[in-house]
C-alpha cells in the first residue's frame, strides 16, 4: 500500500485563502526574494509553503498547525520542471529541503539563481556606494530643473505621442484628455491638473470638471476630451477624424514624441508640476546629442531586432522593430552608463545582484510606461497589462532617482534589493492579526530556515549534499537527471495561451545579453525564445508539450512521489488540453484544492467582466501507482464537490466569481476524466466523457453561490485563524 500524503486527504482552503488574500496585496514586501525582478503570473508564496507542508507531511498530519513551526526536510528533494519566478524553490529551501529548478528561459534561470545567491547586506551597501559615487551624478546632471529660481530635480517627464495627419500633414498630439494628472482617489481629493490645448499652461481643475479656462491665455476647453479616441483621432488643425494604427503604418519609424509637463522635487520636499522651459528643452537635447556621442563610441545598448510574435506585434505594429527604440536617447544614455558602472564593480556576486537590478528597473524605465497618477506608485510598468502595449501618454522615469521616485535604481535598490537579503537572513512569514475590528499581517520570525544555498554544478553534487540547489536554463522534457532520483515535484505550469513568458522575456534579455553573453551559454542567442516551451495558442500543441514535461517528471519521481500543481484558466480549450497531457503523461488527479491566487485587482483581472481570482491544486500520482477506484460519469459527481469547495471559500471571506466557479467545475471535471487513465490506455475523452461536458455546459449558467463580504471586512471570519494562533512560532 502506497503512504498517502497530508495533501490528498485535506488542505487548509479557509486560513489560507484568507492569508493569501493578505499577502496579495503587497508581495514584493511580504515575499521580496521573490520580487526584485519582473515575472509573470508568479504565485503567492504562502500557498506554495502550504502545498509544499502538504506534499511533505504524511497523511496523518495536518498542514496548518504545521504552518508556523520550523521544518528541516533536508532528506527531500524537490523539482520545479517549471520554475520561473522561484517561487516552488524559496519556499522549499526555507523548509529545509534540497531543490532542482529548471527553466527553458534564460532569463528565469539568470533571475531564479541570483535571487538564491546570498550575499551580506554590508558588502551589497559598499557595492551601491561606489556605484552612487561613479554613475550617479553623471545620471542626474540630466535630471534636473528650475523652479522660480530654486534648483529641483526631476522625478518624472510627461510626453505624447504626436502623429501627422494624412489629410493636412499637420502635427496632433494624441491625447485621450487634457487632465494628464489626478490623485488615485479622486473623490476624496478632487484636484487635478490639465493641458490647455493651445499654450500648454498646467491649470489646476477638478477631476470632473467638463469647462476649464486657461490661466494663461484665456483659451476655453473641455479638459475630458482630446484628440485621441479608442482608436482613431481627430486632427487638432483641419479636425478630419483618421485611424491611429494604420496612419503610423504609413511611416517606417516608431511615433515621435513631444515634451509636455515635468513633475519636479523641491528642496523642501513638495512636488509639482511644471511646464517645461526653453532650459528643459535644451538639457533633453544636450542628452540626446551626448546619447550620439556615446553610441558612435561603442555604448553599451540592445540592437537586436523585436521577432514577431502573439505578444510583440502590437509593438511592432507602432514600427517598433527594435528594442532599443522602446526608450528615448536620454533614458539609453543612462541605462549604458548604469550598466557600464555595474560592470566595473569588483566584488562578482554584489555585481550580479546590482545587474539583476538592472535588468529588474527596466520595465519602470521605457516609452511603455505611463502615469498611475498621485497617492501611489506614480509609474505604470511596462508589463502591468502582460503585453507590449504602446502608450499614447508615456511617463519618463528618472533612472537613478530621488528618494521620492517610484521605480528607480536607488528606491529599489533599497526597498527591494536590500530588503530581500535581510528577507534571506531570516525569512519571516505573514499571519493575519487582527485589532479593533481591523485585519492586518503581522511577521513571524525564526521559523525558517535561510534563504542561501550552495549551487550544484550536476544532480550528483545534490545527491551527495555537497549542494543544496541545481538550477538549470533546460528543456525539462529532457532532464539530466537519473530515473527515480527526485520525492517530489510541485511547479506551476505556464499559461496556455495569451501570455507567452519569452517573448516578453526578451525585453530584460536584450540587456542581460550585454553582461552575460560570453560567460553564460544560455544567453548566447538573440532571444530567449525557444522551440521546445510549453506555451501555445493552439491546445494540441500545447498539451502535447507539457505531456512531454510531466512524462519526465514521472521519470525522475521516486517511486510512491507526487506531481502538485496549480493551474487556472478561462476557457474550455485550456481545460481539455490539461486533460489530454495528464492523459498522455499518464497522471492520475487524486485531490483538487481551489485556493487564492494573485491579487484581484491587478489590471488583468480588474478589466476583465467575470475576473478568475481562484488557482486550483491538482495532486497527481502515477497511473502505475494507484488503482482505479472509480471512473464517475454523473454530473452530480462534479456538481457537488464544486459547491461544497465554493462554499468553503465563501465561508472564508472571499467573494467569488462565475468565472471562479467555472474554474472549479472544470477542475472536477479533469479530475473525473483522468479516473480511468491507465498505463497505457487512449487519450482523449471518451464518449461518456464527452457526454458529461456536454450535460456540464449546459448546467454550468446555473451554478451560483451567496458571496458575502470579503474577509477584510468581516473579522469574525478569521476565528479559524485565531485557533491556529495557539501553534505561535513553536
Amino acid at each position: 500500500m502506497i503512504p498517502r500524503q497530508s495533501i490528498e486527504r485535506d488542505f487548509p482552503l479557509e486560513p489560507l485563502s484568507q492569508l493569501a488574500e493578505l499577502e496579495s496585496w503587497r508581495k514584493e514586501v511580504n515575499r521580496p526574494t521573490y520580487y526584485v525582478h519582473k515575472w509573470w503570473a508568479r504565485r503567492l508564496g504562502s500557498v506554495f509553503r502550504a502545498i509544499l507542508l502538504g506534499t511533505l507531511l504524511d497523511e496523518s498530519e495536518s498542514v496548518w498547525p504545521h504552518f508556523y513551526r520550523q521544518h528541516d526536510f533536508h532528506s527531500w528533494i524537490i523539482l520545479d520542471p517549471f520554475m520561473g519566478g522561484g517561487t516552488t524553490l524559496g519556499e522549499a529551501v526555507k523548509l529545509g529541503c534540497r531543490v532542482v529548478g529548471s527553466d527553458v528561459n534564460p532569463v528565469a534561470w539568470y533571475l531564479v539563481r541570483s535571487a538564491l545567491q546570498r550575499v551580506s547586506p554590508s558588502v551589497l551597501q559598499q557595492a551601491f556606494a561606489r556605484l552612487e559615487r561613479d554613475v550617479a551624478p553623471r545620471l542626474q546632471h540630466y535630471y534636473c530643473s528650475i523652479w522660480h529660481g530654486q534648483p529641483a530635480e526631476i522625478l518624472y517627464t510627461f510626453w505624447v505621442k504626436t502623429i501627422h495627419c494624412p489629410t493636412c500633414q499637420a502635427i496632433t498630439r494624441l491625447f485621450p484628455a487634457w487632465i494628464f494628472a489626478k490623485n488615485a482617489y479622486p473623490a476624496r481629493k478632487p484636484e487635478a491638473h490639465a493641458l490647455c490645448p493651445r499654450c500648454g499652461h498646467i491649470d489646476v481643475i477638478r477631476y470632473d470638471a467638463d469647462r476649464s479656462v486657461c490661466g494663461a491665455c484665456g483659451c476655453v476647453y473641455n479638459p475630458q476630451i482630446g484628440p485621441a479616441k479608442r482608436t482613431t483621432f481627430v486632427c487638432e488643425s483641419c479636425h478630419t477624424e483618421h485611424p491611429i494604427a494604420e496612419t503610423y503604418r504609413l511611416t517606417s519609424e516608431p511615433p515621435a514624441h513631444q515634451m509636455y509637463a515635468l513633475r519636479l522635487l523641491l528642496p523642501d520636499g513638495r512636488k509639482v508640476y511644471k511646464q517645461p522651459d526653453a532650459a528643459d528643452l535644451a538639457l533633453y537635447a544636450q542628452a540626446a546629442a551626448d546619447w550620439e556621442q556615446a553610441r558612435s563610441n561603442g555604448a553599451l545598448y540592445p540592437q537586436q531586432a523585436v521577432p514577431a510574435g502573439v505578444n510583440t506585434n502590437q509593438a511592432r505594429g507602432y514600427n517598433y522593430h527594435y528594442w532599443h527604440q522602446m526608450f528615448n536617447p536620454r533614458q539609453l544614455l543612462c541605462l549604458s552608463t548604469l550598466l557600464e558602472g555595474i560592470l566595473r564593480e569588483p566584488n562578482q556576486v554584489a555585481r550580479e545582484q546590482l545587474l539583476l537590478l538592472f535588468s529588474g528597473i527596466l520595465e519602470f524605465n521605457n516609452l511603455f510606461c505611463s502615469y498611475k497618477g498621485e497617492g501611489t506608485g506614480a509609474v505604470r510598468p511596462l508589463f502591468s497589462h502582460h503585453i507590449l502595449k504602446p502608450e499614447r501618454t508615456p511617463l519618463e522615469n528618472n533612472p537613478w532617482g530621488t528618494p521620492k521616485s517610484s521605480g528607480s535604481y536607488s528606491t529599489l535598490f533599497w526597498r527591494r534589493l536590500l530588503a530581500a537579503q535581510e528577507y534571506a537572513d531570516d525569512p519571516f512569514e505573514l499571519r493575519v492579526a487582527r485589532s479593533n475590528g481591523h485585519v492586518s499581517g503581522e511577521k513571524v520570525h525564526h521559523i525558517n530556515q535561510p534563504l542561501s544555498v550552495r549551487f550544484g554544478q550536476s544532480f550528483a553534487d545534490l545527491a551527495s549534499e555537497r549542494a543544496d540547489a541545481l538550477i538549470l536554463a533546460e528543456d525539462s522534457a529532457h532532464l539530466p537527471l537519473p530515473d527515480a532520483s527526485v520525492d517530489a515535484v510541485v511547479t506551476d505550469p505556464p499559461y496556455f495561451d495569451n501570455v507567452h513568458y519569452s517573448e516578453l522575456a526578451d525585453f530584460f534579455y536584450a540587456w542581460l545579453k550585454l553582461a552575460l553573453d560570453g560567460r553564460e551559454p544560455s544567453f548566447a542567442s538573440d532571444s530567449s525564445r525557444h522551440p521546445a516551451e510549453v506555451q501555445n495558442t493552439d491546445p494540441q500543441a500545447f498539451a502535447t508539450g507539457l505531456a512531454e514535461v510531466l512524462s519526465e517528471c514521472r521519470r525522475v519521481l521516486k517511486p510512491g512521489g507526487l506531481l502538485v500543481f496549480t493551474f487556472q484558466h478561462a476557457r474550455e480549450e485550456a481545460w481539455l488540453a490539461l486533460c489530454h497531457a495528464l492523459q498522455g503523461a499518464r497522471w492520475r488527479i487524486v485531490a483538487v484544492h481551489p485556493i487564492k491566487a494573485e491579487m484581484a485587482v491587478a489590471t488583468p483581472k480588474s478589466q476583465a467582466a467575470e475576473p478568475i481570482n481562484i488557482d486550483v491544486i491538482f495532486v497527481c500520482r502515477s497511473a502505475n501507482e494507484q488503482a482505479i477506484t472509480n471512473n464517475p460519469s454523473a454530473i452530480e459527481a462534479i456538481l457537488s464537490p464544486t459547491h461544497q469547495q465554493a462554499a468553503r471559500l465563501v465561508s472564508a471571506g472571499l467573494s467569488l466569481s462565475r468565472g471562479d466557479l467555472f474554474v472549479i467545475a472544470m477542475s472536477q471535471f479533469v479530475a473525473c476524466c483522468t479516473q480511468s487513465v491507465s498505463a497505457s490506455g487512449p487519450v482523449g475523452l471518451s464518449d461518456e466523457q464527452a457526454a458529461l461536458l456536454t450535460e456540464l455546459r449546459a448546467a454550468l449558467p446555473g451554478l451560483s453561490i451567496v458571496n458575502t463580504p470579503t474577509f477584510q471586512d468581516v473579522p469574525r471570519q478569521l476565528r479559524l485563524l485565531d485557533e491556529a494562533a495557539v501553534y505561535g512560532t513553536s
